[in-house]
């Protein structure tokens, strides 16, 4: 009961800090946002731009269409729009185009092979694929966001990238992330601030930002994300497209800058996918999944009347995050009336923060601005680090400069009593969703409790990305669908999450409410 009573102090205090802090954030995100320019990007007037990457690779493997003419059209369409996103970091646009063409002369000999083998062993032939920057691509950049003394460039492709280009895709470019991954908005001290394809004013999310943006603005066909805490799901959710968080392991988790040598890692983070159409969901995910990684069934068909679903309207009586937008409310409900879901109250779910910060910031080794470089010793201490931030001479972001300081307050002096007690909540919490969803349901679930906001302004919203994080904590897969807009033209994403290995009933659902709700759509 004691310890009830100081949660329950502890949250409410950490709910007034989040208020106090809004009083400083909210007049520099007006700021910031009232000096960008409303525009609207061009319209898309490349047909091949509107088709779906199922759609694309059945026509480049049959001969209709040519690789180099849907990689041309992607990138005439990254320089129409890129200006105004600022969601590229480095390009390989030559190289893409002159990969293209000898797919195009290899498909005319007839030296790939057959339209079936094809469709098996290269499903993504000529396809244009955008891959976050903080994934190794080799010869790009691959800094996530970090301002260096010396660029660092991949030397080698992560595991993820190397099934991407083994599979047939194209790799265009390398997109935009906040410093480290590190936030839910995305800008660094290199690259800037990326920007939201439905107002230039709004937050893309993050930290798979640059790809969300990208890919909402028909700039990129398929994009390689990751997901440590919702951070390829919050901005897909922002731009009105799919993005998914694979169960643990099905894809490899390593050549991911930042790195980890945490046993528990990849259980926690993986890299992700992220397109404007569901049908490219299990094509992509299955593109990027591991030889040796956890087998997931991708193409087994689901009758949608046959799905146990289930769903809640927020976090339950946590008394930490803001209440749910009443149009997001009202899409959950929609959504819930159309699948016939079975309303829930999964109590173990107020929780959610606790366990999710403490399991995060107690990874060992995970690479931040305090690691030791190569002579043993780091660039910077927590008191250096901090002092110089409050002064302005600080090279990092306030994510980066924070997490030394959270670490140290989580690793000394949370009482281990206190971890112990949230390890088990943990572990049951996730026995409640696996034994509630088994093999034939799904949960729908708030992503966030508002649509796009300006810019800056998840800094006083922090406690509201447990609804996402959870998922990362428990290790099971969850995906954003766009269902609809918001009063203020908006996207409104849900999640959608199923037991481990159960990715397939999501993309069912996804494509479903795609079905229903209308899915993607240009923001021109």
């Amino acid at each position: 009961m004691l310890a009830m009573q100081m949660s329950y102090a502890i949250r409410r205090l950490l709910r007034a800090a989040m208020c106090v802090f809004s009083w400083f954030v909210m007049p520099y995100s007006q700021c910031v946002s009232s000096r960008i320019e409303r525009r609207k990007l061009p319209p898309i007037e490349n047909p091949l731009l509107l088709k779906s990457a199922t759609e694309l690779a059945a026509l480049i493997r049959n001969g209709e269409v040519r690789s180099e003419d849907v990689v041309r059209a992607y990138v005439h369409r990254c320089q129409q729009v890129n200006p105004m996103l600022n969601a590229i970091v480095e390009d390989r646009f030559e190289a893409a185009l002159e990969e293209a063409r000898e797919i195009d002369r290899q498909l005319a000999a007839g030296t790939l092979g057959t339209g079936d083998e094809l469709t098996r062993t290269k499903p993504l032939l000529g396809l244009p694929v955008s891959v976050k920057e903080s994934l190794a691509v080799e010869g790009m950049s691959n800094t996530a966001g970090r301002k260096l003394r010396e660029k660092k460039v991949a030397l080698s492709d992560a595991p993820v990238v190397q099934q991407i280009k083994r599979a047939g895709g194209v790799v265009l470019l390398v997109s935009n992330t906040p410093e480290l991954c590190l936030c839910w908005e995305t800008y660094n001290q290199c690259t800037g601030l990326t920007r939201n394809p439905y107002n230039l004013q709004r937050t893309a999310g993050g930290s798979s930002g640059g790809e969300a943006a990208l890919i909402a603005a028909a700039g990129s066909l398929l994009g390689v994300t990751t997901d440590i805490a919702g951070s390829s799901r919050l901005p897909a959710m922002f731009t009105g497209v799919f993005g998914h968080k694979p169960s643990p392991y099905v894809v490899s988790p390593y050549g991911h800058h930042p790195s980890c040598d945490d046993e528990n890692w990849g259980s926690f983070f993986t890299p992700g996918a992220m397109c404007r159409y569901a049908e490219d969901l299990p094509l992509l995910l299955d593109a990027m999944r591991d030889p040796e990684g956890v087998p997931v069934t991708l193409d087994k068909p689901i009758a949608i009347g046959a799905l146990k679903c289930y769903y809640m309207e927020n976090d339950g009586p946590s008394g930490l995050t803001r209440p749910i937008d009443p149009d997001i409310v009202r899409a959950i409900r929609d959504v819930a009336g159309h699948l016939n879901a079975q309303r829930v109250n999964l109590k173990r779910l107020r929780w959610t923060l606790d366990i999710s910060v403490c399991k995060m910031l107690r990874m060992k080794n995970v690479e931040t601005i305090y690691s030791p470089q190569a002579n043993g010793k780091p660039d910077t201490t927590i008191k250096r680090e901090v002092l110089k931030y409050l002064i302005g001479m600080s090279k990092s972001d306030l994510p980066s400069v924070m997490i030394g300081p959270m670490q140290h307050i989580v690793n000394n002096y949370v009482p281990q009593s206190r971890l112990d007690f949230l390890d088990s909540q943990t572990e049951k919490l996730r026995k409640d969703f696996i034994d509630l969803l088994g093999t034939d349901g799904v949960f729908i679930y708030p992503g966030f409790p508002n649509t796009a906001h300006r810019h800056y302004r998840i800094f006083h919203k922090l406690v509201d990305t447990t609804y996402m994080m959870v998922f990362n904590t428990v290790g099971l897969p969850a995906a954003s669908c766009m269902v609809g807009f918001d009063r203020e033209k908006l996207p409104i994403g849900v999640q959608v999450v199923a037991a481990p290995g159960q990715d397939h009933l999501i993309f069912a659902v996804a494509k479903e409410l795609e079905r229903r709700f209308g899915g993607w759509v240009p923001p021109s």
